[in-house]
């Protein structure tokens, strides 16, 4: 029996884009609603949201993105295509990568890249190579509620990122 190939987003990036985050692949709830981070547990658009002082969660998410990109900050995955059945991370199989070192490249001012997870981490600096050295590279635990670290321990990594996105 062959599993559907499912794909990713396009990046949410701009000329403008300094800090990049990226995350593995979209959950199914995700990929159901057709927007980055849409099950309701997972914890995102909170952290990011106490990060830069914003409440995403109570924003539409077309105004999410928007709110984002006025800062500097872009989305993606480092998965583009993939066989997955459920959401888990360990159940991506037949993956595609997307094209990371080559996106990059269209931001003249990207200074830093945060991994959502370490799956993200693991798949995107295999693809960014040596040219990882180019950016401030920060390794985040995964917002996903599969990641069960309590919610303030997980925002103590994260408030790292403020010292890239809050100073913009």
């Amino acid at each position: 029996m062959s599993q559907i190939i499912l794909s990713g987003f396009p990046p949410v990036i701009d000329k403008a884009t300094h800090t990049l985050i990226l995350g593995s692949f979209p959950g199914q709830a995700s990929l159901d609603a057709q927007q980055y981070y849409a099950f309701r547990h997972n914890k995102f658009w909170e952290l990011l949201g106490t990060v830069i002082h914003i409440d995403l969660r109570s924003l539409p998410y077309e105004a999410r993105l928007q709110t984002l990109l006025a800062r500097g900050i872009g989305l993606w995955d480092v998965v583009a295509n993939a066989n997955r059945t459920g959401s888990l991370d360990s159940q991506i199989k037949n993956h595609v990568d997307n094209d990371i070192a080559g996106m990059i490249e269209s931001l003249p001012h990207l200074k830093t890249i945060a991994f959502n997870g370490g799956t993200a981490a693991k798949h995107g600096l295999k693809q960014l190579g040596t040219i990882a050295s180019r950016y401030q590279i920060v390794l985040l635990p995964s917002s996903s509620p599969a990641y069960t670290l309590a919610f303030e321990q997980k925002l103590q990594s994260w408030k790292r990122l403020c010292q890239f996105v809050c100073l913009h």
